[in-house]
């Protein structure tokens, strides 16, 4: 469906310092912050942003991990060396059986409860997806040396599935953006004059939206109120250093916070082309959302009022002052640097 499909196309990335498990001491039981919610949102600048916090690691959109056989979707030499370390790591699990989309389309995609054909192959593959997905987070922690590990997988499902683990300690951040900056987004490819398929993809990433918000809201009140908080990606540009503070707090991770001006893009597995980039900046900015769609304002406009309700919740402590403000002007990254505000 439109909102939870992504690529990144292969590119070469900058090397990055990492040091690996040998060097650093064993961890325990992972802490998984998981950022949940639609596609398309905001959630690699705020994955790499919680990724540079101490003793935390940016892992990307993990799902991928069985997708791509192993394998990160951008290129890199130190990403490709973690990675293959965490495969070596795996050796042992039954990962190989679940390589490949069916896993994905089966239990992980909001759209699988729609479809009768994978509810039985849901029920034969859980119990093996589980135990994949609890020893692919360990070994990506013990890999990285680390005690948080970041997954920015989006869907919901795949984190109602990491509730039910005893291996990894799961922690929620429910991101959601508005509505009509989502829908934009995935419409950008197509152009103006192709009419039918531009409604077709605006409705289909709207009935995609409304059921990942659904299912997400579920998902974040079933969860224990300590180890969850809700953010929009609004507030984290208007605010990010105050928005940060509030989700390490709200989370009780602990962990220090990083310089929002220049964050470490790391060696994740995939994710939109910000991973791909040396260093990432974030300014920042509030700027008023386009109404462009009236479909979009009539079929998300109920979620307003319930995401007024969800606590706990990160707001920046300028965003009021910046809403008042107006839409101040963009600072211009510095030399190898890339600005949130140009990536989302």
């Amino acid at each position: 469906m439109g909102v939870s499909e992504r690529s990144t196309p292969l590119s070469e990335a900058p090397s990055q310092p990492l040091t690996t498990a040998p060097e650093r001491a064993p961890i325990g039981k992972p802490k998984v912050i998981y950022v949940m919610g639609a596609g398309h949102s905001g959630s690699t600048i705020l994955g790499v942003a919680l990724g540079n916090c101490s003793d935390s690691f940016y892992a990307g959109e993990v799902d991928e991990w069985l997708i791509n056989g192993g394998m990160p979707g951008v290129g890199g030499t130190e990403r490709g060396e973690f990675w293959a370390q965490v495969r070596e790591r795996m050796r042992d699990s039954e990962a190989e059986q679940l390589f490949g989309g069916v896993v994905n389309r089966a239990i992980e995609r909001s759209s699988s409860l729609l479809r009768p054909d994978a509810w039985l192959r849901r029920r034969a593959l859980r119990r093996r997806y589980r135990e994949v997905a609890d020893a692919l987070l360990r070994a990506i922690a013990g890999t990285a040396g680390v005690t948080h590990v970041v997954d920015t997988s989006h869907f919901p499902l795949r984190a109602r599935e990491l509730q039910r683990s005893r291996e990894v300690e799961l922690y929620l951040v429910l991101l959601v953006r508005d509505p009509q900056d989502v829908v934009a987004s995935n419409v950008r490819e197509l152009r103006r004059h192709e009419l039918a398929e531009r409604r077709v993809r605006i409705f289909a990433t709207n009935l995609d939206l409304w059921l990942t918000h659904l299912l997400s809201t579920v998902v974040f009140l079933r969860h224990p109120r300590a180890r969850r908080v809700f953010v929009t990606h609004e507030a984290f540009l208007a605010d990010p250093e105050g928005t940060m503070e509030q989700i390490v707090r709200a989370l009780g991770t602990g962990t220090a916070l990083p310089d929002m001006g220049a964050l470490r893009a790391g060696v994740a597995l995939e994710g939109n082309a910000m991973i791909s980039r040396e260093t990432v900046a974030v300014r920042r900015s509030v700027r008023k959302v386009e109404r462009w769609s009236g479909l979009t304002s009539l079929m998300q406009a109920c979620w307003g009022p319930v995401f007024a309700r969800l606590r706990p919740v990160a707001v920046g402590g300028a965003q009021a002052a910046g809403a008042q403000a107006g839409s101040p002007g963009t600072e211009a990254p510095a030399p190898g640097t890339e600005s949130a505000e140009r990536r989302g």
